[in-house]
């Protein structure tokens, strides 16, 4: 070709015009094109080829490749074109849409950099630490080359900034995984959750993506001290749903209602005639309840608590005091144990003042007998 007709080529372009043009040679800073439709050789400048960081235009494209580009000088004898320019006026139209539609975008971590995450969406967008998870993340190398979901949280085409966000997409998933948990959900079903944490007052349980509370006074059938000494943050357990308050989000748990009563089986654990020792627990004006097992408290009525005639069980008791019982009755059905102190005092009497059985060696008569004998003589 004539220079004055490749000079007629060149000006046949003009700034800003689209074209499609096929990777000729790839070198280290640049790339050459043939321009469709024209017999002018055309460049990529390498930092035109993306809008990520690349050390070498190999690393962008490869020959053979077919681009769109978008032309952005027009010289004497070559036409400077930009393949990054092209890709940014496509995506800003599409990311606007997807912006207002508040559509979730996947895409590739491109890079790791201070502050945040970069990914390649046409034109740069940047992901800030903070807007990554919903929880704090230490190191973010192991997020380079991950495929992750985002929503534009901001987006500028005039400064050329685009803000996206993971975290938002966890927890709009999140929200949306709990309201239809939290739809589900009725008192009485027994479900299996994960302690998440612990608190003075109970137990939170996480009950697949939203948290209801097991207050410490359902965490087991005896008294709860402190609710790490019966459940630790982590474990997996048998919670029954008590309440469900949906406009205000709040459940109510126990664990309490998954196991077996403490009264179940009491006949087998305390028949009647058994010694047990317990707490006394409350002194009251016609006896005093003591407990026996967790959960489980007999009545030690007044005549059963001493063999000396007593006017209260204050006389001889204490709250907190250990004793020996002795079962009397047990009714499973009605959670009732009679118990006693006094028959277990009786039997030690008893086996106090028992008489020796070995033979003494004389009769009583033998002695009166050697007497009169003295009053014959």
């Amino acid at each position: 070709m004539s220079d004055e007709m490749n000079e007629i080529e060149v000006r046949s372009l003009s700034v800003g015009d689209k074209v499609k043009a096929a990777v000729v040679r790839v070198e280290e800073k640049q790339v050459l094109v043939s321009i469709e439709g024209s017999k002018v050789d055309g460049i990529i400048p390498i930092s035109e080829l993306s809008n990520l960081h690349i050390e070498k235009a190999s690393d962008a494209v490869k020959e053979g490749d077919e681009l769109d580009l978008v032309v952005t000088k027009v010289e004497e004898d070559a036409v400077i074109l930009s393949k990054r320019k092209y890709d940014a006026e496509k995506a800003w139209d599409e990311l606007k849409e997807k912006f207002e539609n508040q559509e979730i975008i996947e895409a590739e971590v491109n890079e790791v950099v201070k502050g945040g995450l970069v990914v390649d969406l046409g034109v740069r967008g940047f992901v800030p630490a903070s807007l990554v998870e919903d929880h704090f993340v230490e190191d973010f190398s192991d997020y380079k080359g991950k495929t992750l979901s985002f929503l534009i949280v901001e987006l500028d085409e005039e400064k050329n900034r685009l803000i996206l966000s993971h975290r938002a997409v966890v927890e709009k998933e999140k929200e949306e995984k709990r309201q239809e948990v939290l739809d589900h959900l009725e008192a009485g079903q027994v479900l299996e959750g994960t302690v998440q944490r612990l608190t003075s007052f109970g137990a939170f349980v996480d009950i697949g993506g939203i948290d209801g509370l097991v207050h410490i006074s359902q965490l087991a059938h005896e008294r709860v001290e402190t609710p790490s000494d019966v459940v630790k943050k982590g474990e997996t357990i048998k919670v029954k749903v008590l309440s469900v308050d949906r406009d205000n989000g709040r459940i109510s748990l126990s664990v309490k209602e998954t196991l077996p009563g403490p009264w179940e089986g009491i006949a087998e654990k305390a028949p009647k005639g058994i010694v047990l020792t317990g707490t006394v627990k409350r002194l009251v004006s016609f006896g005093a309840f003591v407990e026996v097992f967790p959960g489980v408290e007999g009545l030690v009525h007044i005549s059963q608590i001493s063999h000396r005639h007593i006017s209260t069980p204050h006389e001889v008791l204490k709250e907190g005091q250990q004793v020996k019982v002795k079962v009397l009755d047990v009714n499973e059905k009605d959670h009732r144990l009679s118990l006693s102190i006094k028959e277990l005092e009786q039997a030690d009497t008893e086996a106090d003042y028992d008489l020796p059985e070995e033979n003494t060696g004389f009769q009583l008569g033998d002695v009166v007998g050697d007497q009169l004998k003295k009053f014959k003589q």
